[in-house]
């Protein structure tokens, strides 16, 4: 008898193992983890991302003086001779602009926020708001996958997806990574590499939820085909992939296997978690009028609660069309209208359920805005261009410091003054609420060990309760 004769006489052999390994309820299978590496603040997060760079000059980040010279030049010693993006490098003038929306202090903390966020301005004692972010990325698409993966090139797993290899699921019958898309929104596209898995086995990639008829594609039978006919059929699959797994090893295999069955199971599960005909009329009416539209943002966040309470680890929210080149105080407003309430009503919601303390909510875009005018100069309806230089995110709950604000950028609203942080040091920070050291959480491929935070990034103690 060979050896590969021998291991596949002992139970199962190697695809037996794998297998029941993969099949786990709660286990990381694979994992580099076995438990977490410290006792966690957060045991899932909720990411609000808005797509597009929001502009912190007109919502977080109040810069009086820029009003007083709105129509000056932006001074050199001020930019100190950094790049510009090709849609306003070539510019000959380059005119500042203050933010035509007012600004006031909200509660005890008296966080400083525009008129165009009176929901947030009445929780704005339990956010802790970042104010001295910036990255490298200077244009929309490696912006946004350096967020979502620390990487500015696609390829590389999503934060969802290092979570589920790290830390497993808490769900028996939904993934434990979820993601929602605003219905109906333009601005720069979103790739699926953004919720993918990159090298990782795909059982750790995102699952996109839709609105409609079927939230989540394909699982659910075709006409004629019962549920024991699925569940029959499932069983020869799986028969097939467990003698396909004993002559050729992959984890690509078993993987496979875990997500029909995943899907199987989530044919009961889906249609529960989207239907809010339970949810209370207050509730609803929290959230805003779009709550009851399905793949609006209002009724994502509240679809974002009901993923939580049911074991949902990470749960993505994008939010799109924050891109304003042009038109500006018109479209900015449109957005804060969409997004404002419902934002608020999620971590209210939360926190009067007891889940805030253990859920991390965070609320931010790739990049932030440019202090000066895009184009021609318009002070009532103008523009602005990207900037990695600085820009503003807003956390709470989930071992956040409640009623802070972080870092700080210079009277221009160019440069960070003080408490810089990076993207690298923003995932490192999330690791640790979640129990990880970012530095441990690793998988090797191509002969490195590759993590989420790269060869980069430090926890930012200061926001950490």
């Amino acid at each position: 008898m060979n050896r590969r004769q021998l291991l596949q006489s002992v139970g199962m052999g190697f695809g037996g193992i794998a297998l029941a390994e993969m099949l786990g309820q709660t286990a990381a299978a694979g994992s580099s983890l076995q438990g977490c590496h410290f006792p966690p603040r957060a045991k899932r997060v909720i990411f609000l991302f808005q797509s597009g760079g929001p502009s912190q000059l007109d919502l977080y980040d109040h810069k009086p003086l820029l009003r007083e010279k709105t129509g000056e030049q932006l001074p050199e010693s001020v930019r100190a001779g950094q790049r510009l993006t090709g849609m306003s490098g070539n510019q000959s003038s380059i005119p500042l602009v203050g933010s035509p929306f007012s600004f006031a202090r909200y509660g005890d903390s008296g966080a400083s926020l525009s008129e165009l966020l009176p929901h947030t301005a009445k929780i704005a004692d339990r956010l802790c708001f970042v104010r001295s972010m910036y990255t490298e990325s200077i244009n929309h698409g490696p912006g946004v996958t350096f967020m979502q993966s620390g990487s500015q090139i696609p390829g590389r797993p999503s934060i969802g997806a290092w979570l589920d290899y790290g830390l497993g699921s808490e769900a028996d019958n939904l993934p434990s990574f979820v993601v929602l898309l605003t219905k109906n929104k333009g601005g720069q596209p979103l790739m699926s590499h953004l919720w993918g898995a990159g090298f990782l086995p795909t059982v750790h990639q995102g699952v996109r939820f839709r609105s409609g008829v079927d939230p989540v594609l394909y699982i659910n039978n075709p006409p004629g085909v019962s549920a024991p006919n699925r569940r029959q059929m499932l069983d020869g699959l799986r028969q097939l992939h467990e003698h396909q797994l004993v002559g050729t090893p992959d984890d690509e295999i078993t993987a496979r296997i875990a997500n029909y069955e995943m899907a199987f199971r989530m044919q009961a599960s889906v249609p529960e978690v989207v239907d809010f005909s339970d949810e209370p009329a207050h509730v609803l009416d929290s959230y805003g009028p779009d709550a009851r539209d399905p793949g609006t943002f209002a009724a994502n966040c509240l679809l974002a609660r009901r993923l939580a309470e049911r074991g949902v680890r990470f749960i993505q929210l994008y939010h799109q069309d924050w891109d304003h080149h042009g038109g500006l105080p018109g479209g900015i407003r449109n957005e804060c209208k969409q997004t404002d309430q419902a934002s608020a009503a999620l971590v209210q919601d939360l926190a009067s359920r007891g889940m805030l303390d253990d859920t991390l909510v965070v609320w931010g875009g790739e990049f932030g805005r440019t202090n000066y005018c895009q184009g021609l100069f318009n002070a009532s309806n103008f523009g602005r261009d990207h900037h990695p230089r600085c820009f503003t995110i807003w956390l709470a709950g989930g071992g956040i410091k409640p009623g802070i604000t972080y870092g700080q950028t210079c009277e221009y609203g160019y440069n960070i003054v003080q408490d810089g942080v990076h993207v690298h040091d923003f995932h490192a920070t999330l690791l640790h609420l979640l129990g990880i050291d970012h530095e441990r959480l690793t998988y090797s491929f191509q002969g490195r060990r590759y993590r989420l935070t790269d060869v980069h990034g430090k926890v930012v103690k200061g926001i950490v309760a």
